[in-house]
């Protein structure tokens, strides 16, 4: 069997990313510090929890490093689509004298579960109830300990094999392969680095 390149990339599945951002967002629909900011990190933790143990994430994401930590290119475009459809609200309310934006899933949404796998649910559910009740800040705290958010630069694509590294602080040399690693792997993808 060939051996797959360090540096393999997946195909995003536009559907699937929507139904799971659905799926997200109905789950959590009890859940008062649910936010854009807890959206952003349940979908990337869900498929890097998913290429961890399946070698494969859910949705294929591209998950670029910004301030507040990872954050998925493609979620504008679909939670744009998402409303157009009426699968979904973007309701904006104060939570602790700050604005969240909380998706709500309509109730006439119908949600499409065949596109997952049982063990692809209950890796997002896993990573739903880890977050459940913390604040976007703790969530976003705990992102930005992740290795693949800490060698990307700013507005960087996180590529999922940085999953397999260590969230213990790098010395200097590993720190600067790691750079290499993701710069090769932007090359690799057609980006000027």
């Amino acid at each position: 069997m060939a051996r797959r390149s360090d540096l393999t990339t997946f195909e995003f599945n536009p559907a699937k990313f929507r139904e799971l951002i659905v799926y997200i967002a109905q789950q959590c629909a009890d859940d008062p510090t649910f936010g854009a900011v807890k959206l952003n990190k349940i979908l990337f933790y869900a498929d890097i929890s998913a290429y961890r143990e399946l070698q494969q994430p859910i949705t294929g994401a591209s998950y670029r490093k910004l301030s507040e930590g990872p954050a998925p290119k493609q979620l504008v475009e679909a939670r744009e689509s998402l409303v157009d459809a009426g699968r979904v609200t973007i309701q904006e309310r104060p939570h602790f004298g700050l604005p969240q934006q909380r998706l709500v899933v309509e109730r006439s949404a119908v949600l499409d579960l065949s596109l997952f796998t049982e063990r692809e649910l209950e890796l997002v559910d896993e990573v739903i109830e880890f977050f459940w009740r913390k604040s976007a800040r703790e969530v976003s705290d705990y992102s930005l300990r992740e290795p693949g958010w800490i060698m990307m630069d700013e507005l960087e694509e996180i590529p999922y094999q940085a999953a397999h590294l260590s969230a213990e602080p790098l010395d200097q040399e590993t720190e600067l392969r790691a750079r290499e690693v993701g710069r090769e792997f932007l090359r690799q993808r057609g980006v000027h680095v």
